[in-house]
């Protein structure tokens, strides 16, 4: 159990904890009803239970509707009693005390889910997270690059965060996570360059035997430019452009504002301030990619019903001129006669 709640009682997810925390959530226009009528867990699709101490996860299954859960800050253990959420689509568990990744097999629509900062060794038992497109597991215990080969099975991973493992100080850490995960559009906050990755036609001597044999390397060296534009095209840069969202799936927003920030460097002199600092950046994404997903799917709204009322004009533009059509073919007609 972490210092910070070495002097703290832990908590445990009971009825009152849940319906306190939905309460919280609710405008409060509707606080004042929720709190007289109660709430139906099962309409419920979001729910935030960070800093709260709890040690185990459970008491939730009455939420089966539910698509996003935070329970970052606590002093969790052991990831468990989530598989009734089948329809989660958001899971946080950074800042918790967790050291194996289970219990998520069933959670087969998520698609961002947060292990940063936990004491995680090994990434494994997440074959069935295929639509998994965000994964946070920075600050763990994450010792060998050959842990992000796992990864690969993700096809539809483009954020990645890593930062803070003992893996990252492997001089090839970098390329090793481009060459093997060619559709990355983001690693530890930043944006994967062309630059970055054309590291990879670097000689194959200087990579270590034990990452990458000299067959593969050149494979990944002569092919991962041509996956790099390929992904980018597919991930539809164009289309977040129209939807006015572009480089919000990702830390480029935060990189531009706090690129000189000269005032973080004292404030993370002062005490509990570092941990702060490095969590913040995560939070800040999580935002930006909130505000992503949403700008996509008003665009994408917006786009059907601008289609559906052309469709509508076309067809009233159609059958004006058949009518006209006809208008025109019978004064003829009785103009012959």
């Amino acid at each position: 159990m972490s210092e910070l709640y070495n002097n703290i009682e832990p908590n445990v997810i009971d009825d009152e904890m849940v319906q306190k925390a939905i309460e919280e959530q609710c405008p409060e226009d509707i606080r004042k009803i929720a709190q007289r009528e109660g709430i139906n867990f099962k309409d419920v699709t979001e729910l935030q239970l960070s800093f709260r101490n709890i040690l185990q996860i459970d008491n939730l299954w009455q939420f089966e509707n539910l698509t996003k859960l935070q329970l970052d800050n606590n002093i969790i253990e052991k990831i468990e009693a989530l598989e009734s959420l089948i329809h989660l689509v958001w899971l946080d568990l950074s800042f918790n005390n967790i050291e194996v990744i289970e219990g998520l097999d069933t959670l087969v629509k998520l698609q961002d889910l947060s292990l940063y900062n936990n004491r995680i060794s090994k990434i494994e038992h997440m074959d069935t997270l295929q639509e998994l497109q965000i994964f946070s597991i920075g600050k763990n215990n994450l010792t060998t690059l050959e842990d992000v080969i796992y990864l690969r099975r993700f096809e539809k991973l483009r954020t990645l965060n890593l930062m803070g493992n003992p893996l990252c100080d492997d001089e090839q850490y970098m390329l090793f996570v481009v060459a093997h995960l060619p559709d990355l559009v983001y690693l530890d906050f930043r944006l994967v360059s062309d630059t970055t990755v054309s590291m990879s036609v670097f000689p194959a001597c200087e990579i270590r035997q034990q990452h990458l044999t000299e067959h593969s390397l050149c494979w990944y060296a002569s092919n991962i430019l041509a996956f790099r534009a390929g992904s980018l095209q597919k991930f539809g840069l164009q289309k977040h452009t129209a939807a006015f969202v572009e480089y919000l799936n990702g830390s480029f927003l935060f990189d531009t504002m706090y690129a000189e920030d000269t005032e973080a460097a004292k404030l993370a002199s002062l005490p509990g301030v570092g941990d702060l600092q490095e969590a913040y950046p995560s939070w800040f994404v999580s935002v930006c990619e909130n505000l992503f997903h949403y700008g996509l799917k008003e665009y994408e709204k917006r786009e059907a019903e601008v289609s559906e009322f052309y469709e509508s004009l076309h067809e009233a533009l159609t059958a004006n001129q058949q009518e006209g059509r006809k208008l025109i073919l019978d004064f003829e007609n009785q103009n012959k006669r």
